[in-house]
């Protein structure tokens, strides 16, 4: 069971913030359904959003009543109260908490086989702790829990532990009947620093962000569709300009092939590009991918695409470079950035690529993505299909996907923004086919 509430004081709505590109909720689920013994996996929580979430990731919802959901209410509360409203009985409960970003499946495991096999009625993570501790009594410093006049070497201290927070393996019994998880023979599962990180404010995220993105490498990206900014991504993020104020541009050959690969598939693809270049058109047209270019806000063109092409958010991959891709990156479930990416991106990504933008990044992550043998088929050629920026989305009045008009051939200029269709083709869903 993992308590979220959603009146976090430090940091608003604290469980939805997304390290690495998965939410705090979302990776303590995905840790709860990576152990064996864990049967189900119950959120209990006051907030609406929440609750979306955790049905999203596979976790059903227990709706936490506004007694128990406020800033004094315990963990324990909530523990007990969903487990009142269970339709079966559990020999043993595993509490999780969000705010640990770094769970591992395997250390739970060990944890709930110990309580399993009898050795004990209580296991919780914690890891090594070699601190001297103090506190200040009437002005002063007083040592806790060591003399002050001696100072042993670590390896000639006793071992002493602090708790995690990540994860607490009970009888279910015991805690119903004490309401509080530390009763009987209480054992230690013992897991490692990188491990123990726990975030209460700001300067923690921050933190857990950094290592994150520095420590997940996804082998798989395991998408239907994939969208790509287009400098900094296609390109260097550089340009040639003539002396009649021409631009050029260097793309990867690589690139080519990998989208290719996507396309032949049926794989959705589009270049979304907050500039607007004739030759990111000339560029897309030749992918044979779709295109929107001149973009204020890509969260909601991106979301727009998405809507009309029948895909699941969470099974698309966003792909950037810079500070105004953050946006799009919180539309997607795969928010992925090139290795030279701006800090902020690098830090929101939940796949940091090995390669920069312009120098094989789009092969990269095309690569990443599964696409059965059987899938792949012969290119159809292009269909261009402009959208006005009134066009962009449906009227007001109207339902169904957003309107074209492939007889109209505004200029570039015309169009606010530019929206061209190059691949309007049947496409396999990958669903039917992965």
């Amino acid at each position: 069971m993992i308590p979220a509430r959603g009146g976090s004081k430090g940091i608003p709505l604290k469980n939805l913030q997304k390290v690495a590109g998965v939410s705090l909720l979302a990776r303590a689920i995905n840790a709860a359904k990576s152990s064996p013994s864990i049967d189900r996996v119950i959120v209990s929580t006051d907030h609406e959003g929440i609750a979306a979430e955790a049905l999203r990731t596979g976790a059903e919802v227990s709706h936490r009543p506004a007694e128990i959901a406020g800033d004094t209410a315990t963990s324990e509360s909530a523990l007990i109260h969903t487990l009142s409203t269970l339709d079966e009985d559990y020999d043993i409960t595993v509490f999780m908490q969000c705010t640990s970003p770094f769970i591992d499946s395997a250390s739970v495991e060990n944890a709930v086989r110990a309580v399993e096999d009898d050795e004990a009625d209580v296991v919780f993570s914690a890891v090594e702790d070699h601190s001297f501790l103090w506190r200040i009594d009437e002005d002063r410093a007083v040592a806790v829990g060591h003399e002050a006049a001696y100072r042993p070497r670590r390896q000639d201290r006793a071992k002493h532990y602090n708790e995690t927070g990540a994860f607490y393996v009970m009888r279910t019994a015991g805690l119903l009947k004490h309401e509080h998880r530390f009763f009987g023979r209480i054992g230690i599962e013992e897991v490692p620093p990188e491990h123990a990180r726990e975030i209460d404010d700001m300067s923690d995220l921050s933190l857990v962000r950094a290592i994150a993105s520095t420590q997940e490498t996804a082998q798989v990206i395991d998408v239907d569709a994939l969208v790509t900014d287009f400098d900094g991504v296609h390109t260097d993020d550089g340009a040639y300009v003539d002396e009649d104020g021409n631009e050029q541009v260097r793309v990867h050959r690589g690139d080519g092939m990998g989208i290719s690969r996507l396309v032949r598939a049926g794989v959705p693809v589009m270049i979304l590009s907050k500039e607007r270049n004739p030759v990111v058109t000339r560029r897309a047209e030749k992918l044979n991918v779709d295109v929107a270019q001149g973009i204020d806000s890509k969260a909601h063109i991106l979301s727009a695409w998405i809507e009309s092409n029948g895909l699941d958010p969470a099974r698309v991959a966003y792909v950037g470079n810079d500070i105004n891709d953050l946006e799009a990156f919180d539309v997607v479930g795969w928010p992925i950035a090139v290795a030279d990416a701006h800090p902020k991106v690098l830090a929101a990504a939940r796949v940091v690529l090995d390669r920069p933008g312009g120098r094989g990044a789009v092969r990269e992550v095309c690569d990443l993505i599964p696409i059965p043998a059987e899938a792949t088929g012969p290119l159809h050629a292009p269909t261009l299909t402009p959208v006005s920026a009134a066009e962009a989305t449906p009227p007001r009045h109207a339902t169904g996907h957003p309107s074209t008009f492939p007889d109209r051939q505004p200029s570039i200029q015309q169009q606010q923004p530019l929206l061209t269709d190059h691949a309007a083709k049947p496409r396999a869903n990958r669903k039917q086919v992965s």
